[in-house]
């Protein structure tokens, strides 16, 4: 399968990259600087560009078959990044004809507000990260309008650190008993298994420890 991934330098697009080449598809890594995976493989292409770029994004989805959307905002705490660059992806997806559609939110979003904490919800969603967060519900509503073959994934906040057990998947709204944490291997892989794994087609699915 040929995927291209948007975001491909953070620290889940790069992983993502990797556990998907790994597994035998050819990726296309788009990123302002996409040369920062040091990576490369014979099935990897490099795509330098913006994702706020429209012309940019259409012309690089040009032959793909699936879109992997995990952009970041870095630092930036304010900014519409995130529903910028996923219409310009959306939108060139329907140009194309491409029609399975991956993007990577935030547990929190929408319905899945109900399993956060009263520190996720008033001291980081509700005050330090509200932009971000509200960037990421847009982003949501976009995808869900979109009319691809889309799956949304709703980590809780990443880790490096390994967690002992397994973590939940399709976590219903409501349920409270979580660590709210998940390394972002495991992230990485969740969303490589969507590429061929339909039964999350056109839900939002949240995972956490």
């Amino acid at each position: 399968m040929k995927i291209i991934v948007f975001g491909a330098t953070g620290t889940i697009g790069r992983l993502a990259v990797t556990r998907m080449i790994e597994e035998g598809h050819h990726v296309t890594a788009f990123a302002r600087h996409p040369e920062k995976l040091a990576l490369r493989h014979e099935n990897l292409t490099l795509r330098p560009g913006d994702a706020t770029d429209r012309a940019a994004v259409h012309a690089a989805m040009r032959g793909q078959d699936a879109a992997v959307i995990t952009i970041g905002a870095g630092m930036s705490r304010k900014g519409t990044v995130r529903s910028d660059a996923t219409m310009n992806v959306i939108q060139a997806m329907q140009a194309h004809g491409v029609r399975r559609l991956i993007c990577q939110s935030t547990l929190g979003a929408h319905e899945s507000w109900s399993n956060l904490n009263f520190f996720w919800k008033r001291i980081m969603f509700g005050a330090l990260l509200a932009p971000v967060f509200r960037d990421h519900e847009l982003q949501e509503m976009l995808v869900r309008a979109s009319g691809l073959d889309w799956t949304i994934v709703r980590p809780s906040a990443f880790t490096d650190v390994p967690v002992p057990g397994a973590f939940k998947e399709a976590v219903r709204p409501g349920d409270r008993a979580l660590r709210l944490k998940i390394p972002r291997a495991e992230v990485a892989d969740f969303l490589r298994r969507q590429l061929c794994d339909g039964r999350y087609l056109r839900q939002a699915v949240g995972i956490s420890y």
